[in-house]
């Protein structure tokens, strides 16, 4: 099989979202606050929402089933997380003030592997 950047970079879009995945359910009541203070409500269904997508990104990325949609899903979930950390922590463009800009790229990342 002959990779082509393109493919590494979706594949390692999909394998990111797995700490997320792991995270998200051993601290499932901790994501739930963070949820909440957001403005998702109920918070516990987005979780839930949260997790499910970012499963289906993972795996349509990293195994090429449908790719382009898994890119566009896993995007819309990351600017998602990129606006509730906006909500909560203001409008800081650092990570060290806990920015959104991590979220932001790699959102873009992912709707670039979907447009090629």
């Amino acid at each position: 099989m002959n990779f082509v950047l393109v493919d590494w970079l979706r594949i390692l879009c999909g394998v990111w979202f797995i700490p997320h995945l792991i995270g998200k359910g051993l601290h499932y009541e901790k994501a739930e606050g963070t949820f909440d203070a957001a403005g998702f409500k109920p918070a516990k269904l987005f979780v839930g929402l949260a997790m499910v997508a970012e499963a289906c990104a993972a795996v349509g990325l990293i195994f090429s089933v449908y790719p382009r949609i898994a890119a566009v899903v896993g995007a819309l979930v990351l600017f998602g997380s990129g606006y509730a950390v906006t909500k909560i922590n203001g409008l800081n463009w650092r990570w060290q003030k806990m920015g959104p800009e991590y979220p932001i790229f790699w959102g873009l990342i992912c709707l670039s592997t979907a447009l090629v």
